[in-house]
């Protein structure tokens, strides 16, 4: 396996480095200072940069880290015109090579329309930006609820054992929403118990196994009988379902 940093950024944003010989790639750019005090810690220079996706608190970082290291800069061919610094641009279907890596690339609209994630399959990793939370989603800054559904449906299909890295901390907050409507979800219940327990000691709840989110993130759950009953909306499509699920979230 590869080494890999989670970094630190801004209020809540993480970014991450992994590093496999020679090449050392970061993904998402919130700001140059800690990742640059990570890599001077470490001794590694970056090759690449993948982005996931426009907003400032992803790329704010880039031009100072091109101008220090001169990486290939990746991200979403729909964002390309806001996104600076770009050397190539990848759209669902792609294939990103990373020096001896590659990842898939999946259209994931909803956060923002152009959102970009990048899967690993041999590395078993995925780096979902804002679009996927341990226990939560980004907010529909641009898209619908239905397209942050299909886009969270796409992720739910990767194996279990697929280790997530998002974008931010926002876990103990999310933890205690899910368990507001799912409260009979012991599997759940377990897990923010946990996560009370992290965020109390400074822990960071990033990375996260996909197989729990599956079972306990009521984002990925829409079309479950039994959290649609427990929200008193058995009847509702998933998709509204989902919408419901959201707006909740947007209020709590």
């Amino acid at each position: 396996m590869p080494e890999i940093r989670l970094v630190p950024c801004l209020a809540d944003n993480y970014a991450v480095i992994v590093k496999e010989g020679s090449t050392v790639f970061l993904v998402d750019a919130p700001e140059a200072a800690p990742i640059r005090d990570q890599l001077d810690e470490d001794g590694w220079r970056i090759t690449h940069i993948l982005i996931t996706h426009k907003h400032d608190d992803h790329i704010a970082g880039i031009a100072e880290l091109v101008e220090a290291f001169s990486p290939e800069v990746i991200g979403p061919a729909a964002e390309a015109g806001s996104i600076p610094g770009l050397t190539r641009t990848v759209r669902e279907g792609d294939v990103v090579e990373v020096g001896p890596l590659w990842a898939d690339v999946y259209d994931t609209p909803g956060h923002t329309l152009g959102h970009v994630v990048f899967h690993f399959p041999e590395l078993k990793l995925l780096f979902s930006g804002d679009t996927m939370f341990a226990l939560g989603c980004g907010r529909l800054f641009e898209g619908t609820p239905a397209q942050m559904w299909d886009s969270l449906r796409k992720l739910r299909q990767l194996p279990d054992d697929t280790i997530v890295y998002s974008g931010h901390e926002y876990t103990l907050s999310n933890a205690r929403f899910a368990v507001s409507i799912d409260p009979a979800n012991e599997g759940l219940r377990t897990r923010a118990a946990e996560i009370e327990r992290k965020r109390a000691d400074g822990v960071p709840t990033v990375p996260f196994q996909l197989g729990l989110e599956k079972t306990t993130s009521p984002f990925l759950r829409a079309d479950d009988p039994a959290l649609a009953e427990a929200m008193g909306l058995s009847a509702a499509d998933p998709a509204a379902l989902f919408a419901e699920i959201r707006g909740q979230k947007d209020r709590f």
